[in-house]
């Protein structure tokens, strides 16, 4: 009987391990996918595509909190990028992230941290994103996405 429940314990504990070791090269794949949606973003917000930009985010229950405060969802976001930085490459600026960290969390769950610049002539940015990646029918969105950024004075480069 003890051998029995050894035998089952030793089994589920081995189990519950199986998604995250047996599956290393497919964890790799995983943030091989999430690095391309990342660069996907950064190229659709420099061509001026919220839109596309939006296209990484959970549609519609995305939790964004930015300058202390929640947005509303997906749509709250796409209106605060449309209104706060525009459609002109001068408003909206060059975007890129950088120093980009994954870690998998379960196969369809992973925790993204990067520093991100936004370089442009007014109020330039540069922070960091935490972000909470789910997998959702098949593809890597943001379900989470908290932005802590500094503004940079006018006559001071970004980092």
């Amino acid at each position: 009987m003890a051998t029995r429940l050894l035998l089952t314990l030793t089994a589920m504990v081995f189990g519950a391990s199986l998604p995250f070791n047996a599956g290393a090269a497919s964890a790799e794949e995983e943030k091989v996918a999430i690095l391309a949606l990342i660069g996907r973003m950064e190229a659709a917000w420099n061509r001026g595509d919220f839109r596309g930009y939006m296209e990484g985010f959970a549609n519609p229950d995305v939790i964004f909190v930015s300058r202390g405060q929640f947005q509303k969802d997906w749509q709250g976001t796409l209106d605060h990028y449309v209104r706060d930085y525009g459609a002109s490459e001068e408003t909206r600026g060059r975007l890129r992230f950088f120093d980009i960290r994954i870690e998998m969390l379960a196969p369809d769950t992973a925790q993204l941290v990067s520093r991100y610049e936004l370089d442009r002539p007014q109020n330039p940015q540069d922070g960091i994103n935490t972000r909470l990646m789910r997998k959702r029918d098949g593809k890597w969105v943001i379900a989470l996405n908290h932005v802590s950024s500094k503004e940079v004075p006018c006559d001071a480069p970004a980092k």
